[in-house]
This record gives C-alpha cells, structure tokens and sequence, in this order.
C-alpha cells in the first residue's frame, strides 16, 4: 500500500506554462454565439464578464482558462479546489460549497451560468432548470460529460445515472474548447486541450510490467463499514482511467456509481483498489485512513490478493468524476502503481 505525497507534488502542474506558450493564436469569437448543448440550443450575445462556476468541475475549467476576473461567483464544492488554482479561486466570491438557492445565484446579477452537474441545472434539478436562467436572460451550459442520453431522446430520470460507453476526454476537451469559445479565449482553451492530450498519450504509455492487465475496483466511499460500498461503474471515469493504465474495471455495471456488497467486490477480485480521498465530513468512510483500517482488519475483505498484496492506493475522490480532475487523479494512481512496480 502507498501513501500518497502532497496532492501538489503529484500533480505537478504544466497547463499554466502552456497558456502563455500556446503555438498559435486562434481566431477571436465571432458574437452572437450559438451552440448546441446537451440537447438545447444556447446563444451567447457577448463575452461574459460575471459567470457562475456552478459546480467544481465547471468553476475549475473556468479558473484553469483564466478567467478569475470575469467570475461573479462559485457554488457546490465537494473537495477543496486543486491547490494550484487556490489563488486564483480566492479572488473568486463563493456562494457555497453546497446547493445554491436560485435567487442567491441571480442576486450575483450573473450573465452566464457553466454547470457541471444535471442535478444543478438540469431537467430535474431542485436549485434552477435551463428555462428558468433562460426566462431572465442567462444562458446556461452544461458539461457534456455529465449530459448522458441528452440527445438519445432519453427521458430526464435516463440524463445521469448509467452509461453505455466508456467516457473519455474528448468529452472533456469539447468543454474547454467551447467554454474557451464563449469567452473568447480560444487559445487559451487549446493550449490547455494540448496539455492535456500530452499528458493523456504520457499515462498509456505506462503499461503493466509483466504485460498482463491489471483489474481496478474504484472505492468512493460507503456510509458504514456493513453498508454497500459506493464504487466507480464499468464506464465513467474509473473505468477511463483504468483503460489509460493498460487495465480495466472489475465492476461490469453500466451504472454510473453502483452499490455493491463486500460479498460481490470480494469475487470480483481486482488487482489493484483504488480509494477515493475527500473533503467533505459526511460519513467517517470517506476518510482514506478508515477506508484502509476497514480493508486490513476486516476478517474477509483483509483477505483479498489485492489486500494481501498492498495494492492499495489513494486518489482524489473528485477525479472519480467525469471532469479535469480525471486525468489529475490518474496521474495519481500511476505513481503509485509505479513505486509498487506494478506498471513503468
């Protein structure tokens, strides 16, 4: 088992440094803007200067490209923001790390909303829907990661909740690229996009040693040590980032995050557990010290090969996600894998 370092160590951080050496200029946005997002049409009528970074993933992208300066707002943080964006998230008023009510979003007197998440702004969502923002004049996109089914005809309960194919970036680099478009800092957004891509190709390369793929079971958390465990689905992120190590999931669900018994993650018999590690103070298995406490003293889970092995590593729980942390949170767990002398 490997304790990771500081999250800032790890995760050095180079997409600052490509920001001011992007290789070539894109053109400047051509205003009004229309795009179509998640299954509706929205229009940007000017570069916006007092957004919401509704959710973290979203509020990330946005700090990522710059745009501290043109933010009027932050909400729904589940874990600390990524430490090299700390000072420019400071500059950045939050609302909340939990739901936001509407009218403390509109009281910000924002003229456009990026939301990570259908449960923020979405068919169902109890803070805001689209046509609600759209009713006073807010265009509200949303992250295609996130968006599942949105243009299948599926039915709103259907948006987020399985997948049937395996996420990857190119989801991711869709939102940059046109979040960067609706700003109009193109080139910042393709400058981040290529840094991205960099690191992607650097991960595949850091294949299994012995040349046999490793099986993954991505922990996030469980409400106690006799509950279901919360775990990343066959698809999502977890998956992806399984996929980029030359691996694969162990759990075959297509829900997003299945719930499963110690009985089932015991006969799937992954190689490798990955634990999430998170901010928030909800359940005491969030930690990742009582989640390795559980894994070694429990009288069957403690038995498991990938127990007995120590192959056990630490990740952020964000990066379980489908959003930027993704690739981060992979960075993670090859360093770790690597100082087991599980993959190069």
């Amino acid at each position: 088992m490997i304790r990771p370092t500081s999250f800032l160590t790890i995760l050095g951080f180079s997409a600052a440094l490509s920001l001011v050496a992007a290789p070539a200029l894109s053109a400047p946005t051509q205003y009004p803007l229309t795009l179509e997002n998640c299954g509706a049409t929205i229009t940007v009528e000017k570069a916006p200067q007092r957004a919401i970074g509704f959710g973290q993933n979203s509020a990330e992208i946005l700090l990522l490209l710059g745009l501290e300066d043109r933010m009027a707002g932050t909400a729904f943080w589940p874990s600390k923001v990524l430490p090299q964006l700390a000072a420019a998230n400071a500059k950045v008023k939050l609302l909340t790390v939990e739901f936001p009510t509407f009218e403390s979003i509109l009281a910000e007197n924002p003229d456009f909303v990026a939301a990570a998440l259908p449960t923020l702004v979405g068919p169902t969502s109890k803070v805001a829907k689209r046509e609600d923002f759209e009713k006073v004049g807010v265009p509200a996109y949303l992250s295609p990661s996130t968006c599942l089914g949105a243009d299948a005809g599926k039915t709103a309960k259907d948006l987020y909740g399985s997948r049937a194919q395996l996420w990857n970036m190119d989801l991711l680099y869709k939102e940059i690229d046109e979040l960067s478009q609706i700003f109009d800092v193109a080139e910042r957004g393709q400058a981040l996009i290529a840094d991205f891509k960099s690191r992607e190709a650097a991960l595949r390369a850091r294949v299994p040693k012995n040349g046999k793929p490793l099986s993954y079971v991505f922990w996030f958390s469980s409400q106690s040590p006799s509950s279901d465990a919360y775990l990343g689905g066959k698809n999502g992120a977890s998956g992806f980032i399984a996929d980029l190590l030359g691996g694969k999931n162990a759990i075959t669900t297509e829900a997003e995050w299945p719930t499963l018994g110690w009985e089932s993650i015991i006969a799937a018999n992954p190689d490798v557990i990955v634990i999430a590690s998170l901010d928030r103070n909800r359940w005491e298995l969030d930690k990742p010290e009582a989640k390795i406490k559980f894994l070694n003293t429990d009288p069957a889970v403690s038995q498991m090969p990938a127990v007995k092995n120590k192959a056990i590593v630490v990740m952020d729980g964000q990066a379980m996600n489908p959003a930027i942390r993704t690739l981060y949170g992979a960075e993670q767990v090859a360093e770790q894998l690597k100082a087991l002398g599980l993959i190069q």
